[in-house]
């Protein structure tokens, strides 16, 4: 089976209008297929990658900014998941020729999507070493069975990279990645049963007996679990800069909406406790900010994955609790259908998704040592 041929090629650079301003000119409700064409016609996502493949963490940073301020927060964990982790981990397997480079310039390019699937349907998320989906890799072909879950942008993307294991055990080199059309015989995708992040397109995959050609391995066999770790703490540092820019885009409706309600002929914003929560709230942001600014470049730049567990911790303990106060101060109005309190539930992802919150808790003190040091220094 082949991949699709006439791979657009765009420049390194991203267009001189920026992020915010190419997206200006698309639909306010435009799915993330959309967003994520305009992005790679602009060459924003080619732009976001240096020749060694490491993200700029500041272009990066204008990017999901520019995508959240449109309010669709399935649409931008669409975004973040394709550049952050399954586009790096494609560009680092592909060879120079066959169906995986073809992939990888499209993808690029913005003329098609990916989805990541790593999750398994027989292992929890934490533990990727116990998934069961496997692929059986031949001379002639590859086969693959097994299944997948809560995978974004399952039910719209032509291409799955595939977690898979080629032989048993919880070994780290048991595990290779595998790029699967979705239109390859055996393929099914079911959409996941839920009313959040609809933007992300967010489904259920199985495979039954796929049969594809070797050239579908992506990287050397053995290697999945390895590309993944080291790519890992990129989708931890989109996150924290998605965090931020959700937290910054929720504050600044909270404070104009304060502002408008009274009390006593005065407005919300004017009463002391009010404005004690909210500082507080801003306090913690300008936090995760400052984080992200002194860790950025160490994650992206030289996979220091202990820097990446401590900023995705930062992540799990702000982003609840910012919002929460948000939702209250909204009052009824947060109820509404964009209201803080649906953007409240959204958000539970950045505690799940890329490692549940209390077991990346655990590596932040693994590293306890290390970052006294570097604070005592």
């Amino acid at each position: 089976m082949q991949a699709p041929t006439n791979v657009r090629h765009f420049p390194s650079r991203p267009s001189p209008l920026g992020p915010a301003a190419v997206l200006a000119t698309l639909p306010e409700r435009a799915p993330a297929a959309l967003v994520w064409e305009a992005c790679g016609a602009a060459g924003l996502i080619e732009g976001l990658y240096d020749r060694k493949g490491s993200v700029d963490p500041r272009r990066l940073a204008e990017l999901l900014t520019a995508v959240d301020a449109r309010g669709d927060n399935g649409v931008t964990l669409s975004v973040l998941v394709q550049a952050a982790s399954a586009l790096p981990v494609l560009a680092a397997g592909a060879p120079a020729d066959g169906p995986v480079r073809e992939a990888l310039g499209r993808v690029r390019s913005g003329t098609q999507t990916l989805a990541l699937a790593a999750t398994d349907s027989a292992a929890a998320g934490s533990d990727l070493a116990g998934l069961q989906t496997e692929v059986v890799i031949g001379p002639d072909e590859i086969v693959l069975r097994g299944g997948k879950r809560w995978i974004t942008t399952a039910c719209t993307a032509p291409w799955f990279l595939v977690l898979a294991r080629h032989r048993p055990g919880r070994h780290f080199t048991s595990f290779t990645w595998v790029l699967v059309p979705a239109d390859a015989p055996g393929v099914r995708v079911t959409p996941a049963d839920t009313d959040l992040l609809t933007g992300a397109a967010t489904g259920h995959v199985e495979f039954t007996d796929v049969r594809l050609t070797p050239d579908h391995v992506v990287g050397r066999p053995g290697r999945g679990m390895v590309a993944f770790a080291q790519h890992m703490g990129t989708e931890r540092l989109a996150g924290a800069l998605w965090a931020v820019a959700l937290t910054s885009r929720v504050l600044t409706d909270t404070q104009e909406r304060l502002t408008r309600r009274h009390v006593d002929g005065l407005p919300l914003w004017h009463n002391s406790s009010v404005r004690q929560r909210y500082a507080a709230c801003l306090v913690q942001v300008r936090q995760l900010h400052a984080l992200c600014d002194g860790l950025g470049d160490r994650i992206a730049r030289h996979q220091d994955l202990a820097a990446a567990a401590l900023l995705k911790s930062a992540v799990g303990l702000v982003v609840d609790p910012v919002l929460a106060v948000c939702a209250q101060l909204q009052g009824a109005d947060g109820l509404s259908r964009d209201g803080a309190q649906r953007v409240r539930s959204e958000a539970a992802v950045f505690g799940i998704g890329g490692g549940v919150t209390e077991l990346v808790l655990d590596t932040v003190a693994d590293h306890a040592q290390s970052i006294l040091a570097e604070l005592r220094a």
